[in-house]
C-alpha cells in the first residue's frame, strides 16, 4: 500500500494547517456521539496531498480504528468510473454517443414510456425518443432505482426482484433486460431520474470490449492507475481491512453486518453502477488523473476534450437538477446544480450556497462516501465513512465548509 502521508507541508498549497484541523474536530464529534463509527478525509491540491484526516473506527465492535489502508464500500462511486470506461470505448469508436443503446439492447430497441394502472398491469405508450448512450450517462433514460419508492415504476422493478439488490444468482444481463422490458418513467432526454443506467451502461462496455466489466477494470483503468485495493469484492486476505457497515438506529450507528457481505464474496452480478470496494488512496488516483485531463504518471486513460465533454452540463436549457429532476433520490444537492456524463456539475455557487467554484464536479456513494474534484481550485477531495443511507447527515455540506474556509491562497 503505497503512503497517505502529505510531503509537502498545506501552507505551500494555499491552505492552513490550523483551519484544516477543523475537519478532525468535526467528523470526530459525530464518532463522539456514535453517529459515526469511523470516518477518513483527504484533501489535494494540484495533485498533491495536503491533509490526511481520519478517526474512530472501522468495526467499533471488533475495535479495528480506521487506517490508510481500510478498504470502503464505495457504492454510486462506482459510477464515474463506468462511465470512464465507456468514454475510453468512444474514444475507440466503439460507439456514438448518439446512438440508441436499442442498437445493442433488444429490450430497448422499442421503448415504452408508463402512463398509468398498477405494478402488475401497467399501462403504457410507444417512447417519442429512444434510449441514448448519453442519456444513460446523464441518467436522463428514464430508468429508476426500486429503492426510490417515489413511482410505480419503481415498484414494478420490485415485483421483479430489484429494491437494493437483485434476486440471487442474477446476471448482469439478466438485470438490464428485466430493467429494459420495463416502462420507462418519462420519455428519454425529458428529465433525470437517478438510476440504474449507469449498470445498464456497464452491460454495454463488456459487449464494446468483449471483456466482462471487472475484466475491463482491470485491465484498462484499475492496473494501470494502480489501483491495487479497488475490485468488485475483497479477497479473503484483505477481510480484516474492510470496513463494518453501519445503518441510524435511535440516532447512533449501528452494524448491519448482513448489508455488508457482498464486500467478501464474488457475486453473479459485477455492478457498474454500486459495486466496488476501494480505499483513499486508489481513488485518490482515479481523482487525480480527473483532475489532469485524464492522464497520470503517463498513463492517459481519456483526452482532456472528453473530461471537458463530462463536466459540462447535460440538462436540458441548461437547468440545474431542482428544476429537471422526478423526486428522485440524489448523492448531491440539487440546488444549482446540473449533470454531465457521470458526474453532478457545479453551475451556480449562490443557488447552491456553497464556497466551491463553479465547475467543480462531483458525486458519493449510499454509505455517505463522497469525493469531488474543482479543476479551478485545483483541488481533489474525499470522504469515507460506512453510514447507509447517505441521507443521513448532511455531511458532504459540511466537508465543504470545512475544506474551503481552509483554502486562504
Amino acid at each position: 500500500m503505497s503512503s497517505l502521508r502529505p510531503h509537502v507541508d498545506p501552507e505551500e498549497l494555499g491552505f492552513d494547517s490550523h483551519r484544516l484541523s477543523r475537519i478532525d474536530d468535526f467528523f470526530n464529534d459525530f464518532v463522539d456521539q456514535r453517529k459515526l463509527s469511523g470516518w477518513l478525509a483527504t484533501v489535494s491540491r494540484g495533485g498533491q496531498l495536503a491533509y490526511v484526516g481520519k478517526g474512530g473506527h472501522a468495526d467499533r465492535e471488533l475495535d479495528r480504528p480506521v487506517q490508510d489502508d481500510t478498504i470502503w464500500r464505495i457504492y454510486s462511486m462506482t459510477k464515474p468510473i463506468t462511465t470512464i470506461a465507456a468514454m475510453m470505448l468512444h474514444e475507440e469508436g466503439k460507439f456514438d454517443l448518439n446512438d440508441s443503446a436499442g442498437k445493442w439492447i433488444e429490450a430497448l430497441r422499442e421503448p415504452r414510456v408508463y402512463t398509468g394502472g398498477a405494478p402488475a398491469n401497467p399501462t403504457t405508450v410507444a417512447a417519442t425518443e429512444p434510449v441514448r448512450i448519453w442519456h444513460l450517462m446523464s441518467h436522463m433514460a428514464g430508468l429508476t432505482y426500486g429503492f426510490t419508492y417515489g413511482h410505480n415504476v419503481d415498484a414494478i422493478y420490485r415485483l421483479k426482484g430489484y429494491e437494493f439488490g437483485w434476486p440471487k444468482d442474477a446476471t448482469l444481463e439478466q438485470a438490464v433486460n428485466d430493467w429494459c422490458t420495463s416502462p420507462l418513467l418519462f420519455n428519454p432526454g425529458e428529465a433525470w431520474n437517478y438510476s440504474v443506467a449507469t449498470d445498464v451502461l456497464g452491460y454495454l462496455v463488456e459487449l464494446w470490449s468483449g471483456m466482462s466489466l471487472g475484466q475491463f477494470f482491470q485491465e484498462r483503468i484499475l492496473g494501470p492507475l494502480k489501483m491495487y485495493d479497488t475490485s468488485f469484492f475483497a479477497p479473503e486476505e484483505k477481510h480484516e481491512r474492510v470496513a463494518q457497515l453501519y445503518v441510524p438506529v435511535n440516532g447512533e450507528a449501528f452494524p448491519y453486518p448482513k448489508m455488508g457481505q457482498g464486500a467478501y464474496r464474488e457475486g453473479s452480478l459485477e455492478s457498474g453502477g454500486g459495486g466496488l470496494v476501494s480505499t483513499a488512496h486508489d481513488y485518490n488516483r482515479f481523482l487525480t488523473m480527473l483532475l489532469n485531463g485524464g492522464e497520470l504518471d503517463g498513463v492517459r486513460l481519456v483526452s482532456p476534450r472528453t473530461i471537458s465533454l463530462m463536466t459540462e452540463n447535460f440538462l436540458p436549457g441548461n437547468q440545474d437538477l431542482t428544476a429537471v429532476a422526478r423526486d428522485s433520490f440524489s448523492e448531491t444537492e440539487m440546488s444549482g446544480m446540473g449533470f454531465g456524463l457521470g458526474f453532478a456539475v457545479l453551475m451556480d455557487r449562490a443557488r447552491n450556497a456553497t464556497g466551491a467554484a463553479e465547475g467543480l464536479f462531483t458525486w458519493g456513494g449510499a454509505a455517505s462516501t463522497t469525493f469531488w474534484v474543482d479543476p479551478v481550485e485545483d483541488l481533489t477531495v474525499t470522504f469515507f465513512t460506512q453510514l447507509l443511507p447517505s441521507s443521513t447527515y448532511p455531511v458532504r455540506r459540511h466537508l465543504q465548509q470545512v475544506v474551503y474556509q481552509a483554502l486562504v491562497d
